[in-house]
């Protein structure tokens, strides 16, 4: 019913009818604007609603390689942080103004992991302003504890060790005495271990620029120039240079090994650009016992001699993608990159994901339904890699020889019929092509159980070197890239085998200068690991 009617039927002065009517009318006025805001409101939420949405797809049900794996570990950044952004949108937007046409679930929230037990914890007590209770003035009985559990940081703190030597004298022979100064990896330095590990870790684990380092201790009231910060480095190189030499010897005692490579800017001074070197990565093999090796090489270009130079007259199964340059290592004729002396050449394997990736990219581009069939029976054949990852060798080859054989059977035979029916020039074609011209690489894995069925490993290894890339931009010189080799190699070892590699690297640091010779290997980062 209209109000206005209804009070036309009241017995009212006009001068209060008239009133009343504009009291009324502003009302309704008010109602549709809190109408029209109540409906713009729900709008926002159902587009942030929607957006979130959009994000947690794309976030928790990417598909497998749709993005490289170092892109999605720097999207998958951006997205957490969207997504947090978007639900405390939609929180400001229902807590202050409460909606009746919108239903305000409860924010889901996973359960939060236990802070670490090694931390050490500060504690602060609350009290209650009183021991007697506010209403009837008794005392108070405890009968428990509320404990809450905040994580802490403190940014990096310099503080100075300040050495004091008395210096003592004897009269009757006229001699002083005082303590002597220990040896130092950087002798008459002013950075202590800390210091040096600090510099170190930033620079080749965080791949934080030296000029960065300078700032951060600027900021703290420490002036470290950059020149000091290269000496250091520098010298650190140096002194570790020859556990990196080490830890190469020891890789080479393997019979299996991985490899790859990956390029890297290099300042050309000459021309004011950089050029092209490349960083080559030699890693262990993980289904084989003994503690897990990283060990980079940092070379001008990507020429197969390097592979050569590096391996020697190492012979054993090496892990390699398809590229040219390590073709000449399975040669029959292999020659010995100095004395030209004749070698056993070493045993191909060639890497599944390299394969897989062949069709999963012509997947992408046209759904095609071969494409589909041969990644379906390529992740059977991870599967089975699964089911065995935590069995001993010679059960793994029991399982391999029994399901892995006899689908790569299948697998080759579907391939040669399935060639048949395609065009030559067919993506098609040559991504089945890439298979069945490496096929005898690609299958050798599954005749034992200690032989990996892909490349990933190594390429793992790589990773964080191709992120760090984005800050440092270019290696300053040869000598430079072989540097951060070394500094890389000691401490991606320590990463694979558990260890802190901040940790090992302090307390290396410590022992170095006096430590013995024909001690080296229980320097070297994994002499501790379990």
């Amino acid at each position: 019913m209209n109000p206005l009617a209804e009070l036309d039927q009241l017995n009212l002065e006009p001068a209060a009818k008239i009133h009343v009517t504009a009291m009324i009318q502003t009302l309704v006025e008010q109602a549709a604007q809190d109408a029209q805001t109540i409906a713009k409101k729900d709008a926002k939420i159902a587009a942030l609603t929607h957006e979130l949405a959009y994000y947690k797809r794309i976030r928790f049900s990417h598909k497998s390689e749709a993005l490289a794996p170092l892109q999605r570990d720097v999207f998958e950044e951006t997205w957490n942080t969207d997504m947090s952004a978007i639900e405390a949108e939609v929180e400001q937007l229902q807590d202050n103004s409460p909606s009746d046409t919108v239903t305000r679930p409860k924010r889901p929230r996973a359960g939060r992991q236990p802070l670490p037990e090694h931390l050490p914890r500060i504690e602060h007590r609350h009290e209650p302003e009183s021991c007697t209770c506010g209403k009837c003035g008794k005392d108070l009985v405890k009968i428990g504890e509320d404990v809450t559990e905040q994580l802490d940081v403190e940014p990096a703190k310099f503080f100075v060790h300040r050495h004091i030597r008395p210096q003592y004298a004897c009269r009757a022979c006229e001699t002083i005495t005082a303590a002597p100064i220990p040896p130092a990896v950087i002798d008459g330095g002013m950075a202590a271990i800390g210091l040096l590990t600090w510099v170190m870790i930033s620079k080749f684990l965080d791949h934080l620029p030296l000029y960065r380092l300078e700032q951060i201790a600027a900021r703290n009231g420490v002036i470290l120039s950059r020149s000091t910060l290269a000496d250091w480095v520098g010298r650190i190189g140096v002194a570790l240079l020859p556990l990196a030499d080490r830890l190469t010897w020891h890789l080479l005692q393997r019979d299996s090994l991985h490899a790859d490579e990956t390029p890297v800017p290099q300042l050309d001074p000459g021309n004011g650009k950089t050029k092209k070197a490349y960083l080559w990565a030699y890693r262990s093999n993980d289904l084989q016992p003994g503690p897990k090796i990283i060990v980079f090489d940092y070379q001008a270009g990507r020429s197969g001699r390097h592979a050569q130079q590096f391996l020697q007259d190492w012979h054993g199964h090496l892990m390699v993608d398809d590229y040219g340059g390590y073709k000449a290592l399975f040669a029959t004729a292999r020659a010995h990159p100095e004395t030209r002396l004749l070698l056993e050449p070493c045993i191909e394997l060639a890497c599944w994901t390299h394969a897989r990736r062949k069709f999963f990219d012509l997947f992408q581009a046209s759904q095609s339904p071969v494409a589909q069939a041969a990644l379906q029976r390529i992740g059977a054949l991870y599967a089975i890699e699964a089911e065995g990852r935590d069995m001993s060798s010679d059960e793994r080859q029991r399982l391999r020889a029994e399901k892995s054989q006899p689908a790569l059977t299948e697998l080759h035979d579907w391939l040669q019929k399935t060639r048949l029916l395609m065009a030559p020039s067919s993506a098609t074609a040559k991504a089945i092509d890439y298979s069945l011209k490496r096929w005898p690489a690609l299958t050798r894995y599954a005749e034992t159980g200690d032989l990996p069925i892909d490349n990933n490993p190594v390429e793992n290894s790589i990773r964080p070197i191709a992120l760090g890339k984005k800050n440092w931009l270019f290696a300053g010189s040869e000598r430079a890239g072989q540097r951060a080799a070394v500094i890389q190699t000691l401490l991606g070892t320590a990463k694979l085998n558990g260890l802190d590699p901040a940790a090992w690297l302090s307390d290396t640091l410590e022992k170095l200068p006096t430590w013995p010779n024909s001690r080296i290997d229980e320097l070297l980062p994994f002499a501790n690991a379990d």
